[in-house]
């Protein structure tokens, strides 16, 4: 990895439900041919038995979310349907930016337009489906979701699926290796590098 002086930058990645994301996140930070670090999201909802405070999470009371909501600490944030807040810490990225490191952050389409309406020169990536067909397939293999689930998260993915023009790059995953090579290769170009 080379060493960078100077600001870093945030890179987005976006796409529906299913189509990989963490997966490819967890390959990116080990790849990545910048110093990559992936921004740790503040939630309102309890921790998972695996789950580790500041690791996995920062988990705040929904009494301190809102304090902090109100005070102007997130870049973004935005509640989802059962209640639970969700949210990037401003300060926490700013810290990486300063440092050089290259800020990772996995976000929906909604935070996602909150965060490039404050840095347009983000690095936006959108995580496509090789099709519809093949998103609903993976939502109904991982074996987490009832039906009626699955078909609501292929309906959200559908609407997500609306604002991939919104990014400055979209990419298919339809081959893992191939498509975290497409984003190092994005990830050359927006820092300079040739190969």
């Amino acid at each position: 990895m080379v060493e960078f002086a100077g600001r870093g930058k945030i890179v987005i990645l976006s796409g529906p439900s299913g189509v990989g994301k963490s997966t490819v996140r967890r390959l990116l930070l080990e790849r990545a041919p910048v110093p990559l670090v992936r921004s740790v999201s503040v939630t309102t909802r309890p921790p998972r038995p695996e789950e580790r405070d500041g690791v996995d999470y920062y988990f705040l009371t929904p009494e301190e979310f809102a304090r902090r909501k109100v005070a102007g600490d997130f870049l973004e944030c935005f509640q989802i349907f059962g209640g639970h807040w969700y949210g990037t810490l401003r300060e926490e990225v700013e810290r990486h930016l300063r440092a050089g490191r290259w800020v990772l952050l996995e976000i929906d389409v909604q935070g996602a337009s909150q965060v490039m309406a404050i840095y347009p020169e983000a690095v936006s990536i959108f995580l496509l489906p090789p099709s519809l067909e093949e998103l609903k397939h993976r939502l109904t293999q991982r074996g987490t979701e009832d039906a009626f689930s699955a078909n609501e998260r292929l309906a959200r993915a559908t609407q997500e699926l609306k604002f991939a023009n919104h990014y400055r790059y979209q990419v298919v995953n339809d081959n893992l290796d191939d498509v975290v090579n497409q984003i190092r290769e994005i990830l050359k170009a927006e820092a300079g590098l040739s190969n």
